[in-house]
């Protein structure tokens, strides 16, 4: 029976536990000076190992962790291989600084007088559950790496790197050498498949194609998909530095000086910094590529403004921002604002052009002119207005921006227009009326096509 006795809060987190009754230990002991004084001695080591290597086979069993073969891991299916790697950073952590460490204390408690006994039988007790956390380690680093397994690799690799310390420990003696030499192997070998996945996601995001337009301009999966990875990275900071900074000629050079102008932060000149805005570049690259399918110029400098934006909305509102730098988000607000101004010259310059007087200076036009603007004017206000409630501009505040930033540019225009004009405004010709544009702006947008009502009454 195991009884809890006491957790010593060290570094390593270590766990002492009682794998047998506490009163029980002296009578064992016993059993075995007077065994191994009648020769008995090997008959005593087979039936402790026996007996504790079943019940820690039995604990094994109970913390949900199997014994897959090679070939199991590499079939599994991701969901399933997720879980797995979830639950075997945590079995691993629980069966070296609790079970094994307990393991190694009742050991030494009824064997620690008789020489190297006591290692031998721990090693023969504890080896074989040892591989087999191993041997599921070395299939998962083994196996296609795919970039939806980095975070889980970075888990494992910094559970074992945790671990090495403990391991050193417990297999001390030259017979338990090779646990310590797998152990370190393994560690290595998960560093690799983490760099791996790295590179692999890298790669999935620049090559990520597109036959056909995201609907409505708004903010591409793709995007969504790795800024809400990446947010993950700086909890994996001290792991992903030292990966990192051997990875790529010359990048050792560069992460000592950020792209980005004068960051003092020492954060954004690390090797994770250099990297993440690679991976954003490599993003940016593919969202430039994925906005020349759309035909309308307008909508790429929506569908531009709405990605830059979210890009630097995720960066300012997390950890990110350290490893990025001020400058960073500084030129991206700058790339979003240009891009909504852009929108606003592509849609709206030809609109507002059948409202300018082409004599400065004059009060008034002849009323055929008049009319004829006030045609050409709805027409195209219309067709803007049955297009873009289509499009998307999920951010509130973005998208509130931009309408009054229009509104002050359409509207005004239009007062203007009509002001200069009244004694023509009672005319059937003019459909809308100055309230009628500013509110139907509000209906831009909204991701859903409408056509715009008349309104003549000004």
């Amino acid at each position: 029976e195991t009884s809890s006795r006491n957790c010593s809060n060290d570094e390593s987190g270590e766990c002492i536990v009682d794998l047998v009754h506490a009163d029980v230990i002296p009578d064992i002991k016993s059993i075995a000076k007077v065994m191994f004084t009648s020769n008995y001695g090997p008959e005593f080591c087979e039936a402790f190992i026996s007996v504790q290597k079943e019940a820690l086979e039995q604990y094994f069993s109970f913390l949900g962790t199997e014994n897959l073969s090679i070939e199991d891991v590499l079939k599994m299916e991701w969901t399933c291989l997720s879980s797995k790697m979830n639950k075997w950073t945590w079995s691993m952590k629980i069966i070296v600084r609790v079970y094994l460490a307990s393991e190694k204390q009742l050991c030494d408690q009824v064997l620690g007088g008789l020489g190297s006994v006591s290692s031998y039988c721990f090693l023969e007790i504890s080896k074989a559950t040892i591989l087999c956390l191993l041997n599921f380690g070395e299939a998962v680093a083994m196996g296609p790496h795919r970039p939806e397994k980095l975070l889980r690799l970075l888990d494992m690799y910094e559970t074992l790197a945790g671990l090495l310390r403990d391991i050193d420990t417990l297999f001390s003696e030259e017979a338990g050498s090779f646990i310590q030499l797998q152990f370190h192997e393994l560690l290595e070998r998960l560093g690799e498949s983490a760099i791996a996945a790295f590179e692999a996601f890298r790669v999935a995001i620049s090559s990520n194609g597109s036959l056909y337009p995201f609907a409505g301009g708004g903010v591409h999966p793709l995007n969504k998909y790795v800024m809400n990875y990446i947010r993950m990275f700086p909890e994996y900071c001290n792991t992903l530095n030292l990966l990192l900074k051997n990875q790529h000629p010359g990048v050792a050079d560069q992460v000592t000086k950020p792209d980005y102008g004068p960051d003092t932060s020492l954060l954004t000149s690390c090797p994770m910094a250099y990297h993440l805005r690679s991976i954003t570049s490599c993003l940016e690259s593919n969202l430039h590529k994925k906005s020349q399918l759309y035909k309308d110029e307008a909508l790429q400098h929506i569908f531009l403004m709405n990605n830059i934006h979210y890009l630097v909305q995720k960066v300012k509102g997390s950890e990110l921002r350290l490893f990025f730098g001020d400058e960073w988000i500084r030129k991206h607000n700058a790339m979003f604002q240009q891009h909504a101004m852009n929108y606003e010259r592509a849609t709206w310059s030809s609109v507002v052009s059948f409202l300018k007087d082409n004599k400065p200076g004059s009060s008034s036009m002849s009323k055929s002119t008049f009319k004829e603007r006030c045609k050409g004017f709805s027409i195209a206000f219309e067709e803007v207005y049955k297009t873009q409630t289509s499009w998307s501009i999920p951010d509130p505040q973005l998208r509130e921006d931009l309408r009054i930033s229009t509104s002050l540019k359409v509207v005004l225009a239009y007062r203007t227009f009509l002001g200069r004009n009244l004694a023509y405004t009672d005319d059937k010709c003019v459909k809308h009326t100055v309230e009628h544009v500013e509110n139907s702006l509000l209906d831009l947008f909204r991701g859903s096509s409408r056509s715009l009502r008349n309104s003549r009454r000004w």
